[in-house]
Formats: C-alpha cells, sequence, structure tokens
C-alpha cells in the first residue's frame, strides 16, 4: 500500500508540470490567431504563453526538482546521425511538397497570411528564418526535449515518452497550420511534425543533450522555410 502511495506521489509532480506547460503554446495560438487577431491584447497573451514557456522549466528545476543549471553537455556525440535524420526528414518534407503540397496549397493564401505575419517580403522572410532556425529551435528543443520529454518519462516508459513529447510538440501547430490550410494540408504537415518530434525525442533520450536535436530540427526547418519561399515567392 505504502509503495502504491509513493509512486502515486512521484507521478504527481511530472504530471502537474505537463499540465502547467503543454496548453501554453495552444492558448497563445488562439489569442493571437483567433480571439484577438491583429489586437495588443491577442499578442500580450501569445508573448505571456512563450515567456511561461521559458521560465517554468528553470524555475521547477530550481525550486520542485531542486537541481542545479547546467548546458546540455555536447560532448556525447549524435551529430552524425542527427545530420542524417535532418536531411532525411528534409528530403521527406520536399517530396511531400512535389508531388502533394503544391497541388493542395493555395499559393495566394499563403503570400496573405505572410503579409499579415509580417514577413512577406524577402528581407523580413529572411529575418524570420534566422530567427526560427537559430533562436526559436533552440528554445523548442529546451522546452519539449529537456523538459517535456523527461517529465514524460518519469510518468511512462521511455519509447512512450517518445511519442508522448512529439504529441505535446504536435498539439499548438494542428492548430496553427489549421487556421492557414484546409485539412489535407493540415493532416499531412502535423504527421510530419508529429515523426520529427519523435526523431528529436529519440535523439534526446539517446545522448541526452539537446544539441543533437536541435542540429537536425534546424536542418528539417531550413528545408520547410525554403518551401515557404517557394511559395510565397515563387524562385
Amino acid at each position: 500500500m505504502m509503495q502504491n502511495i509513493d509512486r502515486q506521489s512521484e507521478m504527481r509532480l511530472p504530471g502537474a508540470a505537463l499540465l502547467l506547460i503543454v496548453p501554453a503554446p495552444s492558448l497563445g495560438v488562439w489569442a493571437a490567431m483567433i480571439a484577438w487577431p491583429d489586437t495588443g491584447m491577442g499578442k500580450t497573451i501569445f508573448f505571456a504563453c512563450k515567456a511561461w514557456m521559458l521560465a517554468l522549466p528553470v524555475l521547477w528545476l530550481l525550486l520542485v526538482d531542486r537541481g542545479r543549471l547546467s548546458l546540455s553537455p555536447a560532448r556525447r556525440g549524435g551529430f552524425g546521425i542527427a545530420v542524417l535524420l535532418g536531411l532525411i526528414i528534409s528530403a521527406v518534407v520536399a517530396a511531400a511538397y512535389l508531388l502533394l503540397g503544391r497541388h493542395w496549397i493555395d499559393s495566394a493564401h499563403v503570400r496573405e497570411m505572410a503579409d499579415q505575419n509580417g514577413i512577406g517580403t524577402p528581407r523580413l522572410y529572411l529575418a524570420g528564418v534566422a530567427y526560427w532556425v537559430l533562436i526559436n529551435s533552440v528554445l523548442e528543443e529546451y522546452v519539449y526535449r529537456w523538459f517535456i520529454f523527461r517529465k514524460c518519462e518519469a510518468l511512462m516508459p521511455s519509447g512512450v515518452a517518445v511519442l508522448g513529447s512529439a504529441a505535446a510538440f504536435t498539439i499548438h501547430h494542428v492548430l496553427a497550420l489549421r487556421l492557414q490550410f484546409d485539412w489535407n494540408v493540415t493532416i499531412l504537415a502535423s504527421m510530419g511534425i508529429l515523426i520529427g518530434g519523435a526523431v528529436w525525442s529519440w535523439l534526446y533520450l539517446k545522448y541526452r543533450s539537446v544539441w543533437p536535436g536541435y542540429l537536425s530540427h534546424a536542418i528539417v526547418d531550413i528545408a520547410v522555410f525554403a518551401v515557404g519561399w517557394l511559395i510565397i515567392f515563387g524562385a
């Protein structure tokens, strides 16, 4: 009986951590793109959710887990396989666009959305690419692999945790995609995001560092934004 109570107590804290962080990006997307688009309220909630996602893992480490801050070690390797996996996923992205996406995607609508989101010119688009590849991908690895994957791993077997953290990574992307594309594109892209999230969680499981996952993630992001360039600017 005591063992069951102890196990339940051990599971409450990781479960609470997941409940506090997993809904945050979806709330931010909902506020900024559905409830209050193009208003200060939507942007404020969106950036507040971003700040929460960045702050909570550190606060949880220091105040709940009683751990110490340290850089995720890069010396454990994994960069070769990360590059290979990034290139494979990028090839799948390119093939999916050439075989299906270019027939399904409304280019005019995508260009309109790019203008609304402030990336409708080549210079602004490239600035956005730099942010997403160099900064946002690192932050997503920190949140979804370093924090969310480890909390999932505390609740379930590691293989299931890989899928659980990948699902958490996918949820808000589905919402954002559906607001811009039809269900065909949304489902196809969401499947790709789920697979990518699982690959990057597996890299973290194997190497216990966010950096191999980040390298693979960055390669894939470059491929995705190359496709976006073709859709928006046509060359």
